[in-house]
């Protein structure tokens, strides 16, 4: 019974971590002792299947219940503090950047290393900056599609935030906005678009699983260091983003009471994670 509410304990901050962009769903469960589990069960989804549903069950009640905790709470305050918010997000990535960079230089700095930064931090800046250009067209279902199956394959990545990407994709609002009016008006109008998303979601998740699963055993810190340069680069794309961000209800000092309470909540996280960390 213990270990059934421990599990539950970790879906609720598994499910903050993924809807909190920034703070990665992969590196809580590595902190929390249950990656190794959570990733086999990905890669081998029908293997064991009883097992694996039961292992689960709890970790989606937890997940429910902070989905529906973090939908009303962050609704509202994306749409009375939106630039506020969005500081809170960058408080809470800047926050696990220390975290990535410390996994990565496990084994010392090596000059190859700068090539995983640069060219990581290069393209995903790109990305950010090309999809808040394109913020004007529809979103439609097959960008969604698309959006979803690429999200799916990075989610198992340590260090990688599954909302992190869907900010950078620009369909991070789009799907918190539909998720709060099925959470607090039953109205499922966008259901389909959630259908679309997710099912390349778990498809991108599973096909990918094994191949993160061996490029992080044999490519560790290399790999590391990308996800580094990853996560600056979404910071570029997310700077980017505030500009056209109107200021109405705004002020500094909330704005940087947010930063801070971001950054305060990252190291919770990492703090929480340590504490209950079950491999150890």
């Amino acid at each position: 019974m213990k270990d059934f509410f421990y599990r539950i304990f970790c879906g609720f901050f598994l499910g903050i971590s993924v809807f909190a962009p920034g703070v990665s769903g992969s590196v809580m469960a590595i902190m929390m002792g249950i990656y190794p589990k959570l990733l086999d069960i990905v890669a081998n989804p029908f293997k064991n299947l009883k097992k694996n549903i039961t292992y689960l069950f709890p970790m989606g009640i937890g997940a429910i219940l902070s989905f529906i905790m973090f939908i009303l709470v962050f609704g509202y305050l994306f749409e009375v503090y939106k630039k506020a918010t969005y500081l809170l997000f960058i408080g809470l990535m800047v926050g696990n950047l220390p975290i990535v960079f410390k996994d990565a230089n496990q084994d010392g700095f090596k000059k190859r290393y700068l090539a995983a930064i640069i060219g990581a931090f290069l393209v995903t800046s790109w990305v950010g900056i090309f999809a808040v250009s394109a913020q004007t067209r529809e979103i439609t279902l097959p960008y969604l599609g698309f959006c979803g199956g690429i999200t799916g394959m990075a989610s198992m990545i340590p260090g990688m935030s599954i909302s992190m990407l869907l900010m950078l994709f620009g369909i991070y609002e789009y799907l918190m906005e539909g998720a709060k009016l099925m959470v607090s008006s039953l109205d499922f109008s966008q259901l389909l678009s959630y259908v679309v998303f997710g099912g390349l979601f778990v498809t991108g998740l599973v096909a990918f699983s094994n191949f993160t699963k061996f490029i992080f055993k044999r490519y560790h810190n290399f790999a590391y260091f990308m996800v580094f340069g990853f996560m600056c680069g979404c910071l570029v794309g997310i700077f980017y983003r505030l500009k056209d961000i109107p200021n109405d209800g705004f002020n500094w000092l909330i704005g940087g009471l947010m930063l801070i309470l971001g950054l305060a909540i990252s190291f919770l996280f990492v703090h929480l994670g340590k504490r209950f960390n079950t491999e150890k």
